[in-house]
C-alpha cells in the first residue's frame, strides 16, 4: 500500500470569515499565507496549513486553471490540536488568558504531555498539546 505522509490540511468552517482570520492571526499568531474572497489559509509551523472557509461557501465545485474543487462543508464545533513545546505551556496560557479567551479544561495525559483547552469565535474546540501525548509526538 503507498503511505502517507502526513495531514496537509486541516478545514474549519466559519460563520465570519474576518473575525475568525483575526483570531487565528491575532491570538494564535499564524502567518497567513493565502487570503481571497472564499478563505484563508495559515501556515502551522511549517508542518501543515489551516483553512478557514465561510460556512456554505463551498457547496458548489470551484474551477481553478489547473481544474476542478469538489464541494465541501462542515457545521457544528469541530476539533483541532496544534502541538507546543513543554517549556512554552505556561507562556500560552498566559497570552491565552490575556488575549481573553477562556480556558476550558486541561488534561494531563498517562502517556505524558499535557492539552489545554480553548474555544475559536465559531466555538471550535482548540488544544494546544505538550509533547508525549501520541506516540512518537
Amino acid at each position: 500500500m503507498p503511505k502517507l505522509n502526513r495531514v496537509l490540511e486541516t478545514a474549519l468552517y466559519v460563520a465570519d470569515l474576518e473575525q475568525a482570520a483575526t483570531f487565528y492571526s491575532n491570538v494564535l499568531g499564524l502567518p497567513c499565507i493565502h487570503a481571497d474572497h472564499r478563505m484563508r489559509a495559515y501556515d502551522v509551523g511549517g508542518n501543515g496549513v489551516l483553512l478557514l472557509f465561510p460556512q456554505g461557501g463551498s457547496l458548489h465545485p470551484i474551477e481553478t486553471p489547473g481544474g476542478s474543487i469538489p464541494p465541501h462543508d462542515g457545521q457544528g464545533p469541530m476539533h483541532v490540536a496544534f502541538s507546543i513545546p513543554q517549556d512554552e505551556l505556561e507562556e500560552w496560557q498566559q497570552h491565552l488568558t490575556e488575549a481573553g479567551v477562556t480556558l476550558e479544561g486541561q488534561t494531563q495525559w498517562p502517556r505524558g504531555g499535557v492539552s489545554v483547552y480553548f474555544r475559536d469565535p465559531d466555538g471550535h474546540l482548540l488544544e494546544i498539546a505538550t509533547p508525549g501525548m501520541w506516540k512518537g509526538y
